[in-house]
């Protein structure tokens, strides 16, 4: 099918192709965004998480009191620029951008895309995630399966969630159409600089367009264009 304009990285994230901010993942142009969480998907960011590491010196091992990192499953890679804190756990494959901050107690899992200037806060989860330049999920927030667009931020205790409670594929509500995503995990795609109010929760398969707003305590299903207001 033909997705709305606001399904793709040109209305999600514009400033995206200007970017010049040390690496960052490949999206097509006229496919919805949510492709690249596709494992199975030509440029996924499994693989395009792997290629970037491959290509860079993994020899150097990151080391710091306090900070755990599992390299059973692929490399861990920490610009020398980004600020670690201890009580950190790392799980790879996963990148970790110049300037980025990983706060105590964060916890990075596997695929993970750390870009520039982000931040993971204390007690922060993410897993097979991207945030990109400066996006913030810096207070007690789960991020699994998503992608956060450029000055994201998430208020404390907001939760992506990632899965059905029956466990089967999740779907996207769009202009009133109940389409498949064909992903089973499939958290939220966040345009930039979306603003989520404390202990707000996205259902699974959640797209909200860039400046879109979230109040606190609220639940938000579904795909919305950009400036959307949810309270």
């Amino acid at each position: 099918m033909e997705w709305p304009d606001y399904t793709l990285i040109s209305s999600l994230f514009p400033s995206f192709q200007n970017e010049n901010s040390g690496p960052t993942p490949f999206f097509e142009m006229d496919e919805p965004v949510w492709n690249i969480l596709d494992p199975n998907s030509k440029n996924s960011l499994k693989s395009q998480l792997l290629e970037l590491l491959n290509s860079m010196d993994t020899s150097i091992k990151f080391e710091q009191v306090g900070t755990m990192i599992d390299e059973s499953k692929g490399s861990v890679v920490i610009d020398p620029s980004a600020t670690i804190e201890s009580s950190t756990h790392f799980i790879g494959p996963c990148y970790i951008g110049a300037n980025a901050q990983i706060r105590h107690g964060a916890y990075i899992r596997e695929n993970s895309w750390i870009c520039s200037d982000a931040v993971v806060g204390h007690c922060s989860e993410v897993k097979h995630s991207i945030l990109l330049p400066g996006a913030k999920a810096p207070h007690f927030n789960y991020v699994g399966d998503s992608i956060l667009g450029k000055g994201v931020n998430l208020g404390a205790g907001v939760k992506l969630s990632n899965l059905r409670n029956d466990g089967t594929e999740v779907f996207l509500r769009v202009e009133g159409k109940r389409l498949a995503s064909g992903l089973r995990k499939f958290g939220a795609i966040l345009g930039e600089d979306c603003q989520l109010g404390c202990n707000s929760v996205t259902n699974p398969g959640t797209v909200l367009g860039s400046n879109s707003v979230v109040w606190p305590n609220i639940t938000v299903t579904g795909v919305h264009p950009s400036q959307s207001s949810h309270r």
